[in-house]
C-alpha cells in the first residue's frame, strides 16, 4: 500500500537521492546533495515558501514532489510552482507518482491555491504526456532565465 503525505527532515537524505535521480536526466542541473539539503531544509522551515510531499511503500521513501508559493498579480491569489517531481527509478509506471500529485493537488485546492505551473524540458515528450493526463495544459509562455 502507498502512502502520501507531507516530508519531514528525516526525509531529507532520501529525497537528495530522488534529486539527484531527477537532475541526472534533466540537461541544465547537476546534484549537489549540499545544496539540495539546504534547499529541502529551507522550505520545511519556511511553509510560506512551499511544502514537500512523499509516497512511501512500506517503511521505504519512493517518490516525492516540491511545491513552491507565489502571488499572482493577474488571478489575484496565492499559486504553486510544481519544482520537482521524481520517483524512484525502479517504482515508475505504478501510478505512483499520479497518486502523489493528485494527493498534492487535493492538499493544494483545500489551502485555496488558484494554480499550478511547471517547467519541463522541451524534449521530454514523455513527461509532457504525463502532466497533460493529470489536466496540464501547454502554454504560450516562454521560459526565460537570468542566472545572478
Amino acid at each position: 500500500m502507498t502512502v502520501f503525505r507531507k516530508a519531514t527532515a528525516a526525509d531529507i537524505p532520501v529525497m537528495c537521492v530522488l534529486l539527484a535521480e531527477l537532475f541526472a536526466q534533466e540537461a541544465e542541473f547537476t546534484p549537489d546533495e549540499s545544496k539540495q539539503t539546504s534547499a529541502l531544509k529551507t522550505i520545511l522551515d519556511n511553509p510560506n515558501v512551499g511544502c514537500l510531499f512523499v509516497a512511501e511503500q512500506g517503511d521505504r521513501v519512493v517518490a516525492m514532489v516540491n511545491i513552491l508559493f507565489t502571488v499572482s498579480t493577474a488571478l489575484g491569489a496565492t499559486v504553486a510552482i510544481l519544482e520537482d517531481v521524481v520517483v524512484a527509478e525502479d517504482y515508475r509506471g505504478g501510478k505512483i507518482g499520479s497518486g502523489l500529485l493528485r494527493h498534492v493537488f487535493k492538499t493544494l485546492e483545500e489551502q485555496g491555491i488558484k494554480r499550478v505551473s511547471l517547467l519541463t524540458d522541451s524534449d521530454n515528450l514523455k513527461a509532457q504526456s504525463f502532466y497533460q493526463q493529470l489536466g496540464f495544459e501547454l502554454s504560450s509562455m516562454r521560459t526565460l532565465r537570468k542566472f545572478l
